[in-house]
């Protein structure tokens, strides 16, 4: 986003202990959840400009749907309307830190429907289809400016990677703002 300076990101892994114990999916009344269908990329599109990433096109979906797990892409739909009102995506996505890695990537939901848990239900969905997958590596890309999202995965059972010197500091200040509990000594370095 234009409006932030460039920083390097947070990242996040799924503890190993709790591996065995894939979160929940939590809906509330008036919402389903399914995953991906033929047609739904246009409003995919529109969801994650409304979450803030404007720089979303076909192009840059069509590389990401080539790493998406079978069954692994969810859409929370508003059932009054059958839109699609929040999404994401369990990616193989590996890297030197992220060896055979699984990502949970990519969560939106459109401004309107927030405070429902719906990125919360298509996390959880996500994270469990990483785990049913077979993924021992799970991680996840965001933004210190994202604080729903950070508070989000805290709750599903998410820790900060503590990868680069500056990280325990900047996870004090997220906790802090977010009146969570700083525990790097429990956290992934």
């Amino acid at each position: 986003m234009s409006d932030h300076p460039p920083y390097t990101q947070l990242q996040m892994v799924w503890p190993e202990h709790l591996l065995s114990a894939p979160p929940a999916v939590h809906l509330p009344d008036g919402y389903t959840l399914r995953t991906y269908q033929p047609g739904d990329e246009a409003r995919f599109l529109e969801i994650m400009v409304l979450a803030g990433w404007p720089e979303w096109n076909a192009g840059k979906l069509r590389t990401y749907k080539a790493r998406i797990l079978p069954d692994g892409w969810f859409m929370a739909v508003h059932a009054a309307s059958d839109t699609i009102v929040a999404t994401a995506m369990a990616i193989h996505n590996h890297s030197d830190q992220h060896p055979f890695g699984g990502e949970l990537g990519w969560v939106g939901t459109d401004p309107v429907h927030t405070g429902q848990g719906l990125g919360t239900a298509v996390s959880a969905a996500v994270t469990a289809r990483l785990i049913a997958g077979g993924y021992r590596n799970i991680h996840l890309y965001t933004e210190h400016w994202r604080l729903p999202a950070l508070k989000i995965y805290l709750k599903l059972g998410y820790v900060p990677f503590l990868y680069l010197p500056e990280m325990p500091e900047r996870w004090r200040a997220i906790c802090a703002e977010l009146d969570w509990p700083f525990t790097p000594d429990q956290w992934r370095s």
